[in-house]
């Protein structure tokens, strides 16, 4: 695929995208009235009409691994954060997920008053050490009552190759909760990239990993999400770089610095 098609697909697809979250936005206007049920469902359809787009407009092929492994009961899925793709291709395939986001996407017209029904855990992030501790009571009680979190641990999307940084706040819910943690692998960032507009066409990988079972401390946690995660995304994000070699010469989306260190 030449690079201009590249670029006629992704522009094509970015506008297509906003307007599919538009008419999903608008068709999911009467869930006000209605269960939360129904607005998941709106955001499920949303999430699983753009996985369809992007495959259809931009080639990018959607492979989950493990499905099976997902069960619908209380349950922490962390998972690595690459892209804006993950944050809807995860909430298509649970019965009840909620997430943990910044108390200002709240405040967006229509977007945020639908988070707010979908009861999604807002924090203030200036609130410091008691922000944590709002988070991980809030979270203990829908993950009790049956949801499934979703949860990025490194905290924010992080570009392929950069180096991991795993927050502490992962750590506590998983104490408090005393659930199973689903890890999560990926490497979205080599087709759908961080910031960027370009989507590049290739076999998007999301891989669920075996649980890790209640009852380890915070640090031998996090050690143990960090390692799974990070060494099953490698994994994934080698075999991308030698997909898009072989499409490409080289992976798009790296230097050639980066492309040599991988």
């Amino acid at each position: 695929m030449s690079k201009f098609s590249i670029v006629l697909r992704s522009v094509i697809y970015n506008v297509v995208f906003y307007a599919n979250l538009v008419f999903w936005v608008l068709l999911g206007i009467p869930t006000y009235l209605m269960p939360r049920y129904g607005i998941l469902w709106i955001a499920k359809m949303w999430g699983l009409t753009s996985i369809w787009l992007l495959e259809k407009i931009c080639r990018v092929k959607l492979e989950y691994r493990g499905l099976e492994k997902l069960k619908n009961e209380p349950l922490i899925i962390a998972a690595k954060h690459q892209s804006m793709f993950e944050t809807f291709a995860l909430v298509s395939v649970l019965k009840e997920p909620l997430y943990i986001l910044k108390r200002e996407l709240t405040w967006l017209p229509f977007f945020g008053w639908y988070l707010i029904k979908a009861e999604m855990i807002a924090i203030n992030r200036a609130a410091g050490k008691s922000a944590l501790v709002d988070m991980t009571k809030r979270a203990r009680e829908e993950i009790r009552s049956g949801r499934q979190l979703i949860i990025f641990p490194e905290g924010t999307r992080k570009s392929v190759g950069a180096p991991p940084t795993y927050k502490y706040g992962v750590s506590q819910i998983y104490v408090e909760c005393d659930v199973p943690c689903i890890p999560v692998a990926l490497n979205s960032g080599l087709f759908w990239p961080r910031r960027k507009f370009l989507r590049y066409p290739g076999t998007l990988v999301i891989e669920i990993l075996d649980p890790i079972q209640p009852g380890l401390s915070a640090e031998d946690f996090l050690r143990t999400l960090e390692a799974k995660i990070e060494d099953a995304s490698n994994k994934l994000i080698d075999a991308g770089l030698r997909e898009q070699a072989a499409l490409f010469g080289r992976s798009p989306v790296l230097t050639p610095s980066e492309d040599a260190t991988s």
